[in-house]
């Protein structure tokens, strides 16, 4: 083996291996059937922290599996992801001085194909060097012809079943792209803004209301005013009328639940085709729905208005309505200008109250980041609510069982909650909506044009136009863990590996992906798709701070893999940013971080720091610190191998004829195979961070820092009999042989690597360690051997413990006198003498008689007993007492200067918080070492 471990030199290597060799696909469809279908990342996008977590996840828990003799498919796919796919496109069209209607929708949707065959693969090649163990030969697009085959299928069915429906219902519209998002698609954060107070007439001229509002400019589109039924302040207005301020319309004051008394007057306009609370109380109240925007946001005007077509004349038919109520100088303004013009307007007229200061939660449109408007709009709804039965009580008879089972809660909230499903996107990238409209606006659905002119016995003189919507891509993906399988034919892979074991997700898609793909499930394979949902948390940085590109703290989880310089992280964090301070801010920060820039950690130390961060809880700080341990975690498990091949290539490693085992020996095969089964039992449970503690604990502590030494004597001594060199040689193969097979799911190459070494040594056959089985118990669990360990390790802390404080020298042989020792210590001690004298560094151990005076010793306790080093010519007692006392001054004064600056107020206000926080960090260090020199100094002026 190389000397030191080098992942570069394995593990790219070792992937092309097993993909070539077809390890990843199942081994059959007959055996136990174990599936996962991966989430399935846009085809636009590169692999970011949060992927990285959630793939080692799953390719930890479909080794695992598939190690336990499971027929595994971990279903690997992408998702054609509609928006962010058509605006990279639409961005190199405008490059080129074009846009995409001058090059017409088929030429445009030809060119995304064409991009997504040449750039749209790069997170297969990053899932790879995660090594992922997909089937790629199984891979999927939401926008390949079977899977775009199952969208119309499931389509056409639920409308003709009446649970598709295209209606004017109110929508996330962005003003930029054109189109009806998704609340996902929708990020909302506290911005600083203004409440607008304005005083509302009453129509009958006895006074007036005052009302507040964030949004001025929409209050072209209200129709009515709303009060909390049970303010008594209102109460005699309430059925009244107020006369809207420049439109003169009147509106009703009506009594909503809603509205908060303590929110500004407590009276509130309501404007229901721009706000979707308003929405809702202008259903309840049975009010008018007027949209005052159009498809760019601003205020309509007769230029913006178009002639009625078969599928929106309804809404351009109440535009031209409106029309009439809004004065010419707001026609045609932008939002923001309209919003001056409005209060200016008002102002004017002596109805502007006041101006409040006010932060509020603005939402924008995670692409273009413009701010999204609330607009009424015809959409195609699916009717949720007939869905969305079946799916809550899957989850409530248990057929369905949420990891952690506190999330079953947020699903329920949502699914008793649900709304109609807007499915239609106003984009030309995506699955196009199977429905025709005849001349008359008509409507039409089928599978095509052909199916849809049998159907409804349309002859060809009849023209049909097909609907220019594009389905939502949630509305695929919905459909993914049974259209992956072949759906609707009825294929081998379906009826195999349907309906799945397990969803690996994060909590923030529980209702956007899992609760659709249960209800779709549910709907058409009459089976739930998965039986658990495992809900992990969200990777933040070492602040708890979110991920993010505006930020500057992302991390690619590649850079971690191979390493990055300096100057290319920097230039990788501030590429894009349109804002120079943000650059400069982004860029120092990142200096400062990463003076020498991000070292190459290796595929294994990223996932073993995964596993280990993989608890129950919603946010998990990632921090550098982590996987620069576990990355010397690879390299004391690879020293470890070097040493056992080193000790047993070649020599006689006990697979035939007699051995002798050890206590060591003995010891560490029952604590090998406590840990097999606790992380065992922890991967059925989900818990990776309980699993890698485990992996961890043991082949540190256990395996490399005691029994690798406790080896050494046995294969050392000349007095050490072959049976018993042949059982320790045995024992360090076929423990270190087992060992790799519970480290494999999660640490797939170094474990790889060196059982392709061990592996011949310990008897064990295979071609690949993926198809190793899982380690069973062998019956060496045995508690009377591992409290004898316990004794035996206890002794030796217990003098190296002595040594550490007195300062002895750890070569030093020292002579060892044990008082109050039972029959059972004497016993061990005889037993085990050879040992404690190698790894103590004994000279020779004396038991004391009862009545015995000890010397001046120092002294460390194991049960009962005392372990006495007698300080007789170890240490100059007063010499070492002075240079404490020396130590100790120069701590005390360090100490009063740190205390001195925290005491000052100028200086924990105006100095940064990191440096304040470094500080005090300094002042605890030198209370904890004042501690520990002040108990040493009592120890030895005892002696």
């Amino acid at each position: 083996m190389e000397k030191t471990y080098d992942p570069r030199n394995i593990e790219q290597a070792r992937y092309r291996e097993w993909e070539e060799k077809g390890y990843f696909a199942p081994a059959s469809l007959s055996g136990a059937p174990y599936c996962i279908m991966i989430p399935p990342p846009n085809v636009t996008g590169s692999l970011h922290m949060g992927h990285a977590f959630q793939d080692t996840i799953m390719d930890a828990l479909i080794r695992f599996k598939r190690m336990q003799g499971k027929d595994t498919l971990w279903q690997p796919g992408s998702d054609h992801a509609g928006i962010a796919t058509q605006m990279v496109v639409e961005r190199q069209l405008n490059a080129e001085g074009k846009t995409r209607h001058d090059l017409g929708r088929e030429a445009f949707v030809k060119r995304i194909w064409e991009w997504k065959e040449e750039s749209g693969g790069t997170i297969q090649g990053q899932l790879r060097r995660m090594g992922a163990s997909v089937d790629w030969s199984r891979e999927r697009f939401t926008m390949d012809e079977g899977l775009s085959r199952a969208v119309r299928e499931v389509f056409v069915r639920l409308f003709d079943e009446g649970l598709i429906y295209r209606g004017k219902r109110l929508v996330n519209w962005d003003p930029v792209l054109h189109t009806a998002l998704s609340d996902l698609e929708v990020e909302s954060e506290e911005e600083n803004g203004h409440l607008w107070h304005f005083r509302y007439p009453l129509s009958d001229g006895s006074g007036h209301v005052s009302v507040a509002t964030t949004r001025p400019e929409t209050m072209l589109g209200d129709t009515a005013v709303a009060v909390h039924p049970e303010d008594e302040r209102y109460q005699s207005l309430i059925g009244k009328t107020i006369r809207l301020p420049i439109t003169g319309r009147e509106i009703p004051i009506v009594a909503d639940d809603y509205v908060d008394p303590e929110f500004g007057s407590g009276c509130v306009k309501i404007t229901p085709a721009h706000d979707f609370n308003d929405y809702a109380i202008g259903e309840r109240h049975g009010l008018t729905m007027i949209n005052v925007m159009d498809a760019d946001a601003r205020i309509i005007s007769a230029d913006t208005a178009r002639e009625p077509t078969p599928t929106d004349d309804d809404r351009v038919q109440a535009e031209t309505e409106t029309l009439k109520e809004i004065p010419a100088e707001l026609q045609g303004l932008d939002r923001k200008a309209a919003r001056q013009a409005v209060v200016d307007r008002l102002e004017s007229e002596g109805l502007l109250e006041k101006i409040d200061d006010h932060k509020l939660m603005v939402p924008r449109g995670d692409r273009s980041n413009e701010i999204v408007e609330p607009w009424l709009t015809d959409q195609w709804f699916v009717r949720t609510e007939p869905l969305a039965g079946p799916a809550i009580k899957a989850v409530e008879d248990g057929r369905i069982r949420f990891v952690p089972s506190n999330w079953d809660r947020t699903y329920f909230e949502w699914m008793r909650n649900i709304q109609d499903w807007c499915i239609s996107r106003q984009l030309w990238w995506g699955h196009r909506i199977p429905a025709w409209y005849d001349e008359a606006g008509n409507v039409y659905v089928g599978r095509d044009e052909d199916e849809v002119r049998e159907k409804y016995q349309l002859d060809d003189s009849i023209k049909l136009a097909q609907d220019e919507d594009v389905l939502d891509t949630w509305f695929s993906s919905a459909l993914w863990p049974f259209s992956t399988l072949g759906w609707p034919d009825e294929t081998p892979e379906l009826k195999h590996f349907y309906p799945t074991n397990v969803l690996v997700t994060g909590f923030d898609i529980i209702f956007f992906w899992v609760a659709r793909m249960i209800m779709m499930g549910l709907k058409f394979m009459d089976e739930v798709p998965f039986h658990e949902v495992y809900v992990h948390g969200l990777i933040r940085d070492s602040e708890g701070q979110k991920m993010s590109k505006s930020k500057g703290n992302v991390l690619d989880p590649i850079d971690l893999v191979d390493g990055i310089e300096l100057d290319a992280l920097v230039e990788k964090r501030t590429a894009g940013l349109m804002q120079p301070k943000k650059q400069k801010r982004i860029e120092k920060a990142t200096r400062k971080e990463f003076p020498d820039g991000i070292p190459a950690f290796g595929t294994d130390a990223l996932r073993f720091t995964f596993a280990a961060l993989a608890t129950t809880g919603r946010d998990i700080r990632f921090d550098l610190g982590r996987i620069e341990g576990y990355r010397n975690f690879c390299n004391k498990l690879w020293n470890a191998a070097r040493y056992v091949v080193m000790n047993t290539e070649g020599e006689d490693t006990g697979l035939e004829g007699e051995v002798e085992l050890s206590l060591p020996d003995r010891w560490i095969l029952s604590r090998l195979e406590r840990t097999v089964n606790e992380v065992t039992t922890r991967l059925d449970e989900y818990r990776l961070d309980l699993a890698a503690k485990a992996l961890y604990e043991f082949t540190w502590n256990e395996y490399c820092d005691w029994y690798l030494e406790l080896s050494k004597p046995v294969l050392q001594s000349e007095n050490s009999s072959d049976a018993a060199r042949r059982g320790t040689r045995r024992t360090l193969v076929q423990v270190l042989e087992t060992l790799l097979r519970p480290m494999h799911p999660v640490m797939p190459f170094i474990s790889e690597e060196i059982w392709q070494r061990v592996a011949p040594l310990a008897g064990a056959e295979g071609e690949t360690i993926m198809y190793a089985p899982w380690p069973t118990p062998a019956g060496h669990a045995d508690s009377a051997i591992e409290s004898e360990m316990d004794w035996l390790q206890g002794f030796i802390l217990g003098v190296r413990r002595i040594r550490g404080e007195m300062d002895i020298s750890p070569n030093k042989p020292l002579d060892v006198l044990l008082a109050n020792s039972s029959e059972r210590d004497r016993t061990r001690l005889e037993n085990h003498h050879h040992l404690l004298s190698n790894l103590a560094r004994l000279e020779t151990v004396t038991v004391l008689e009862a009545d015995s005076n000890p010397p001046e010793s120092a002294t460390a306790l194991l049960g009962e007993m005392e372990i006495l080093v007698p300080m007789a010519g170890l240490i100059d007692k007063e010499a070492e007492l002075a240079r404490l006392e020396k130590e100790l001054a120069k701590i005390r004064k360090g100490l009063e200067q740190a205390e001195r600056k925290l005491a000052n107020e100028k200086f924990v206000s105006n100095a940064p918080a990191e440096v304040v926080d470094k500080e005090r960090g300094k002042a605890e260090e030198m209370r904890a070492a004042l501690e520990r020199l002040d108990a040493k100094r009592e120890k030895i002026a005892a002696l």
